[in-house]
């Protein structure tokens, strides 16, 4: 029997679970860091705090037991550059890693911020809004987590870099 895979999921204890569970499900070892621990997450759940990225991976680290195959990562604002290097060294050689933005961090003019990991094959996902009957809304989780699991899989199939936008940048309104 091949050995378990192992992915890391920052971020995953919101509105990316149901891709936590996905990937359990098809027999990962999942590590979720986050603040506070849900009560029905499936995987193991780390103690997190952004802010201390050092201690993030000491503790990361001994969950993980192993390097990482996958990183998933929806890490915001001047978090994201410090976290995922500091999880860099956490990742098997060329592990995919796919980054999440929210609409705010990518736009039609100036596109997705550069990937940091960039030692790494990576998919970016970008998550917006949808419009529908002529009102904007924010995506559903199960939109959020359909559109991430195509990247992960993009990913695991060692596709080239792309942004996957899910939903339109910004509400439609909002460029008028």
């Amino acid at each position: 029997m091949p050995p378990q895979r192992r992915a890391l999921v920052l971020g995953g204890t919101g509105m990316l679970a149901g891709c936590v569970e996905s990937l359990v499900d098809h027999g990962w070892h999942v590590v979720a860091p986050s603040r506070h621990k849900p009560a029905d997450l499936p995987s193991h759940w780390v103690q997190a705090d952004w802010s201390t990225p050092a201690l993030l991976v000491d503790r990361v680290q001994l969950a993980l037991g192993g390097p990482a195959d996958l990183l998933v990562a929806w890490v915001h604002g001047s978090f994201r550059v410090p976290v995922l290097r500091a999880v860099s060294h956490l990742l098997a050689d060329r592990a995919p890693v796919v980054e999440v933005h929210g609409s705010a961090s990518a736009n039609p003019v100036r596109g997705c911020p550069e990937p940091v990991l960039t030692g790494h094959p990576t998919q970016q996902v970008v998550l917006g809004f949808l419009r529908t009957s002529g009102r904007t809304r924010w995506l559903t989780h199960k939109e959020t987590v359909d559109g991430v699991l195509a990247a992960i899989d993009r990913a695991l199939d060692g596709r080239p870099r792309e942004v996957h936008q899910v939903g339109e940048f910004r509400p439609w309104t909002a460029l008028h």
